[in-house]
């Protein structure tokens, strides 16, 4: 088999995609996997050794671009791919498998996509977690439900070189001499998945009292959140607090990660990576529900509030109040923590 994956476009979606291309291995061990994904991806890609390449896609998320689809279809038909997995939903995604010439083209029903998959799956709502119908794909279409449940799904898992660890620390000034505790507070789908920043620093202040060292990790858009919750810190404890946001690229925020002991996430791609490089999780759920996408570790502790209106699935709360996070009581994270603390 030679296949070609259609790779989502964010970042946990991409770190619960390795799922499936473990599962696939594990079934045909002689299979080479390509990745057709957008150009962020290849760092995140080239850390999951089921992958022979990854692709850049040229064309934006949301694009429609015919035209480029078609030319890139015809490039890749070269390759002689024999099987196409489509994991984004869109009609758009599943055209360049067929440009391809690919006689095997295995998705989801989604948008309508008669006639651009061969092997259209009818409902992907009969799996209840997102990671199950990435791994049921690999299975025959009248046996995924009783080969795949979340239990027994492949768990991904980043590769990390401790080389390259070793140079990312220093680059950052940042040592272990100190256990150290990664927070996550940023989430790019919106402000309802984002515990509050004062909630944040509470537990980072509980955190570096109790000897150990917090790494704030984000994107350039959560450096502003960072540095509030660092700047909330006595004076002694912001010592101990190294604020990375923004300055990373992702793969050293990956690096950087999963020299973390225990992880305090919002439902982000980064809980997912936190997740797949092996750290203790605390994950904090506001708007979206742990139903659908749990991180996939072996040590995690999950939060949220029971409040009627959550989960909404909403980018901002329609109530406008945001209790699903606000009401989320810092002792409650302090208590998860501790909770792990007894586990190891």
């Amino acid at each position: 088999m030679k296949i070609l994956v259609i790779g989502p476009s964010w970042v946990g979606d991409m770190v619960m995609s390795q799922s499936l291309y473990i599962e696939l291995k594990n079934r045909y061990p002689e299979a080479t996997i390509d990745v057709l994904a957008p150009a962020w991806c290849e760092p995140i890609l080239g850390r999951m050794p089921q992958v022979n390449r990854s692709i850049e896609m040229p064309i934006g998320h949301g694009a429609f671009d015919l035209k480029g689809r078609w030319r890139i279809g015809r490039q890749l038909k070269q390759h002689g791919y024999t099987h196409a997995y489509v994991l984004p939903n869109s009609a758009k995604s599943a055209l360049i498998p067929l440009f391809a010439g690919i006689s095997n083209r295995i998705g989801w029903k989604g948008e309508t996509r008669y006639g651009l998959l061969t092997d259209l799956r009818p409902n992907k709502r009969i799996f209840q977690y997102y990671v199950e119908r990435f791994v049921a794909l690999a299975s025959p279409k009248d046996a995924m439900l009783d080969e795949v449940r979340l239990e027994t799904c492949p768990r991904p898992k980043l590769s990390v070189d401790t080389q390259v660890q070793k140079q990312t620390l220093s680059k950052f000034s940042l040592t272990n001499d100190r256990v150290a505790i990664g927070m996550c507070p940023g989430a790019e789908f919106g402000p309802a998945k984002r515990w509050p920043d004062a909630h944040y620093a509470k537990v980072a202040q509980h955190v570096i009292d109790n000897g150990k060292q917090v790494w704030l990790f984000g994107s350039a858009k959560d450096r502003e959140v960072t540095e509030k919750i660092r700047n909330a810190l006595t004076p002694e404890a912001q010592q101990h607090c190294y604020n990375v946001a923004g300055n990373t690229s992702l793969i050293e925020a990956v690096d950087l990660l999963a020299a973390c002991d225990t992880v305090i996430s919002n439902d982000s791609g980064l809980m997912h990576v936190s997740a797949a490089v092996g750290c203790n999780i605390v994950a904090i759920y506001g708007s979206s529900s742990p139903d659908y996408t749990p991180p996939l570790g072996d040590r995690v502790q999950i939060v949220n509030t029971d409040i009627e209106c959550r989960p909404c699935f909403k980018r901002e709360c329609p109530l406008g109040h945001m209790n699903c996070l606000k009401q989320l009581e810092p002792s409650t994270v302090i208590a998860k923590l501790a909770a792990l603390d007894i586990q190891s």
